[in-house]
């Protein structure tokens, strides 16, 4: 990933003309009382109220600036609204950045005073109802497709920070997520859904985990329902019963925490067909690997790990949280997860699986990783796992993803 590529397009205007306080007030006071939209009608009448006097040929541009001021990213949302932006980062000197699939760049934008930083990342945890301020210094909040999460000083020491992470504007289908190049994968992951295995998608930050457990999980029958379980909500699935429960943390008298582990107790008795947990990182593994290990199929989760090889001793740190020994923990998860998906990404930034994987149990009960399908060799098929992925996939399957497989490498 590059560090340090200058954008080329133009810089944005100076952040300091800032929209006048009074009208931005009135605006806001109109979109709550409209149910959270700014129409044309509420503009003109906020504008009115707050007595300042627009060109027509302005008006066009102020609806757009106050609707961004108002539920959008403010001056950030143009930035988060350019093809192929998954990322938006303001740093310690208030310069923007955004990760594309070309790597990170310098977008030329640059905040004049780390105080309008500061004042924005408030706003952003003020839309979600979130404080942020000297006793709450950090936040990790979702706005409509935005997941932020923003660090004041003393925390941030050099200065405040946000980091936005941006949902696609329209849910991509499997298909279309893995592209011709990737689409031998289309039949495994079909199947893995059709017959309720339970599986880890795994995977580094901004490898594309939540993206492909979110287009899995549109192929769910819409007779079944799923319930997620997430820290801050991010999936959005393409479905029509879809429940979804987030934790909360303490308030400043340290009270009303509800936390992943809480909620996956809560969710089992929501009668779900799906349990989906948004990304395993602390004891709710303990209940979620008990779950899948009680008639509870098709139930899936992310997890970060740079290799499928470190998820091992990543399920038994997070086994240790939950008061289970390293042997427990490799019992529940070898006999709950069926199959391990890991992603990856290209040297063009391209996200896609590349690696298939199912853990084993060596001859002291620990937990081992078994490559089933390794996108790194020459033939990602290995030699030697056609029986075990006979246990997971049906032949007329296997015959398919090696026909499309075979159709790629000789394009």
């Amino acid at each position: 990933m590059s560090t340090g590529r200058r954008s080329k397009q133009p810089s944005p205007a100076n952040p300091s003309s800032e929209l006048d306080p009074a009208l931005l007030a009135t605006v806001r006071r109109k979109a709550l009382e409209n149910g959270g939209e700014l129409s044309p009608i509420a503009l003109a009448e906020a504008v009115s109220e707050a007595g300042t006097a627009w060109g027509s040929d302005r008006s066009g541009q102020a609806l757009q600036k106050l609707r961004d001021e108002v539920y959008g990213l403010s001056v950030l949302e143009r930035f988060a609204a350019q093809p192929g932006v998954s990322d938006v980062l303001v740093d310690h000197r208030g310069q923007v950045w955004t990760d594309t699939p070309r790597g990170l760049a310098r977008t030329g934008f640059r905040f004049t005073s780390p105080q309008q930083v500061r004042r924005l990342a408030v706003h952003f945890a003020a839309m979600a109802g979130k404080r942020l301020d000297e006793a709450s210094p950090y936040v990790d909040v979702t706005v409509r497709r935005y997941r932020i999460h923003a660090v004041l000083p003393p925390i941030a020491a050099q200065g405040p920070v946000i980091s936005i992470r941006v949902r696609e504007a329209t849910n991509l289908s499997l298909e279309n997520l893995l592209g011709a190049e990737n689409r031998w994968w289309l039949p495994l992951l079909e199947q893995i859904i059709s017959d309720r295995q339970n599986f880890l998608i795994s995977g580094g930050t901004g490898s594309g985990k939540t993206t492909l457990l979110q287009a899995m999980l549109s192929l769910v029958p819409a007779s079944e329902r799923i319930v997620v379980i997430e820290d801050s909500q991010e999936l959005s699935i393409d479905h029509e019963h879809v429940i979804c429960l987030q934790s909360r943390a303490a308030n400043v008298e340290s009270s009303g925490e509800v936390q992943l582990s809480d909620l996956v107790m809560q969710a089992l008795r929501m009668r779900p067909d799906r349990l989906i947990v948004g990304e395993c990182r602390g004891a709710e593994i303990r209940d979620f690997l008990a779950a899948m290990n009680t008639g509870h199929q098709g139930a899936a989760g992310t997890i970060h790990a740079n290799d499928p090889s470190a998820i091992p001793a990543r399920l038994a740190a997070l086994g240790a949280l939950a008061g289970w020994d390293t042997q427990a923990t490799a019992l529940q998860a070898n006999s709950a997860l069926n199959l391990l998906l890991h992603m990856g990404r290209d040297s063009h930034g391209r996200r896609s699986p590349v690696k298939l994987s199912r853990l084993i149990l060596d001859h002291t009960d620990r937990i081992e990783v078994s490559a089933l399908i390794d996108t790194g060799v020459q033939c990602p098929f290995l030699k030697g796992t056609e029986d075990w992925i006979s246990e997971y996939f049906s032949h007329a399957t296997w015959l398919q993803v090696q026909r499309l497989y075979t159709q790629r490498a000789q394009k």
